[in-house]
């Protein structure tokens, strides 16, 4: 066991004394020693339940005879830090994440490991520091929130936000919107629709490092704790048979998880995330593949925002072994890929049916042929940028306007809710990428309130920053390269014309190369935004967005 190097031999009597004092017996240092790894804590909804899934955890760790011992990991409420200098600390934790697992694990000598994570960034540093260790592991998340209701209609964190555009907009009362508060977001777990957290969740069970139900069973019923304790015992199952993350997160997988992607309508932070997974796991995941795969993997859902369906509904409607039951009906899937089961992908999704036709399309009646992002080129963003497609309003797949252009999220808010945006316009909110953020904020408040003042389908907004997967709309984000290394969206001028076409894949701004080469004559590099702590050295070694936002060895 790689625990003994801990354990074992006379050297490692000092070693024992201390295992002495947190009260192991002989009989327990004989035996493998788990680490659990959990992001619970008092200030994400999402987490404040994982207290109950580790112990759950443990139970089942213990009756397949390992030794649980948990360790914490880090999380950020993206909700609470959207829209001021905490939403910079968000995709930054997700490093934070990882490295501090791997010291952890590494430096106790852990033989296996069970990850509860749930929200945005934990799930992906967590799958991150898995493939990095590649140590026997499985993953158990909170679950999602389920669904609020207001006035008998079914409503999410997304609806909160669109709600504050509809107040600032005089569309509602100030006690309108109190009801919101109390109404839209009822219950602990991850927010309930397919936002980042519930991609992400949903994505791991495809990824084959979490059991049937990871991503979709809601974090307040009984089944989540059965869940967990399955979860703990077959760790033990994984570790006897030694199957390691690297065996289970192979290129084949990724594929898998970008079909999938497509097919549920995923958070386009899956586009930094997977990348950001596989490069731990040794693939080389390149964004531009996401075209090929949208294009033969039809959209079969639309759950909140591109929808009024929620993760509760899906899960009643099988899941996700469900919907990729339906995409193997058309060969679209790597079915012998290995998976925490034990099994493969295609024995897990055999017996698994399609049980709510108007949650999971059938695949012959999908709500389109092609799959829910899309990534886009052209003068504007020549490395990439991404939308999520499902989440677009017909009429917005090909927009041509001029450009309002601002150089942070707080001045475009300002515009947006002072009445400063019309229909046609395209605004553009740069110096928020990964480097010039730093940190690569996400951008919803602006989109919520394009949306909520009635504009979302007659407005673009483009950014080197990022979305929440509650953002729906023509939001466009990840514009590589980003402004803050000179990229194209820096030399963009307020009434420049931009023209998109997402069914084309194609963002450019219509000018001509002579004018352009001009701009980036006179354009100067701007002053960091921050130049000490954590958010400093992060800005001097995030690669871009389109590599994943992974920090690279100088």
């Amino acid at each position: 066991m790689k625990s003994d190097a801990v354990k074992k031999g006379a050297t490692q009597a000092p070693h024992r004394s201390l295992f002495n004092a947190l009260g192991l017996t002989k009989e327990e240092m004989n035996k493998p020693l788990i680490g659990i790894v959990s992001s619970y804590n008092e200030i994400v909804p999402g987490h404040m339940n994982l207290d109950k899934i580790v112990e759950a955890v443990k139970l089942g760790v213990a009756m397949a005879g390992g030794v649980p011992r948990v360790f914490p990991a880090i999380a950020v409420c993206d909700g609470i830090a959207m829209g001021h200098i905490g939403m910079k600390y968000s995709l930054v934790t997700r490093d934070l994440i990882a490295d501090s697992t791997e010291a952890m694990a590494l430096a106790h000598q852990f033989d296996a490991l069970v990850m509860v994570p749930n929200c945005d960034k934990n799930v992906p540093g967590l799958l991150m520091a898995a493939a990095r260790l590649n140590i026997p592991t499985i993953f158990v998340s909170g679950g999602p929130m389920l669904a609020g209701h207001v006035h008998g209609d079914k409503t999410s964190l997304s609806s909160m936000f669109e709600a504050v555009g509809a107040h600032a907009a005089g569309k509602m009362s100030e006690d309108e919107l109190d009801y919101y508060v109390e109404k839209a977001c009822p219950t602990c777990g991850s927010c309930s629709g397919m936002y980042t957290a519930n991609s992400m969740n949903c994505l791991t069970e495809v990824l084959g490092m979490g059991l049937q139900g990871n991503g979709t069973i809601p974090a307040v019923y009984s089944e989540r704790i059965r869940l967990a304790k399955h979860a703990g015992m077959k760790i033990m199952e994984l570790l006897e048979k030694n199957i390691r993350p690297r065996d289970i997160m192979t290129e084949k997988a990724f594929m898998n998880a970008l079909t999938v992607d497509m097919a549920l309508g995923c958070s386009t932070n899956s586009m930094l995330h997977l990348p950001a997974i596989a490069h731990e796991a040794g693939v080389d995941l390149n964004v531009d593949i996401a075209n090929s795969i949208s294009a033969k993997t039809p959209n079969l859902c639309h759950l909140a925002p591109a929808g009024h369906a929620y993760i509760e509904e899906l899960d009643e409607a099988g899941g996700v072994y469900a919907v990729m039951n339906e995409l193997s009906k058309k060969d679209l899937l790597n079915l012998d890929c290995m998976t925490v089961t034990g099994k493969t992908v295609g024995e897990n999704i055999a017996p698994v049916k399609n049980k709510n036709t108007n949650i999971i399309r059938p695949i012959e009646n999908p709500y389109s042929e092609t799959g829910g992002i899309a990534v886009l080129k052209g003068n504007l963003a020549p490395d990439s940028c991404v939308v999520k497609r499902s989440a677009v309003v017909p009429e917005m797949l090909q927009h041509e306007g001029p450009a309002r252009v601002f150089d942070c999220e707080e001045d475009a808010i300002a515009a947006i809710l002072g009445g400063k945006i019309v229909a046609g316009d395209v605004v553009v909110i740069r110096y928020e990428g990964p480097k010039g953020g730093p940190g690569m904020r996400e951008m919803l408040n602006p989109t919520s309130a394009i949306a909520g003042m009635g504009l979302g389908s007659t407005v673009a907004l483009i950014t080197d920053g990022r979305f929440s997967g509650a953002s729906r709309g023509a939001s466009i984000g990840h514009v590589c390269p980003e402004a803050a290394v000179g990229g194209p969206i820096a030399l963009v001028e307020e009434g420049d014309i931009i023209a998109i076409d997402i069914n084309a894949n194609t963002i450019n701004v219509k000018i001509s190369d002579e004018e352009m080469q001009a701009r980036r004559a006179k354009w100067q590099p701007r002053e960091p935004k921050i130049t000490t702590g954590y958010l400093a050295r992060y800005a001097s070694l995030v690669s871009a967005a389109c590599k994943g936002a992974v920090l690279e060895m100088k």
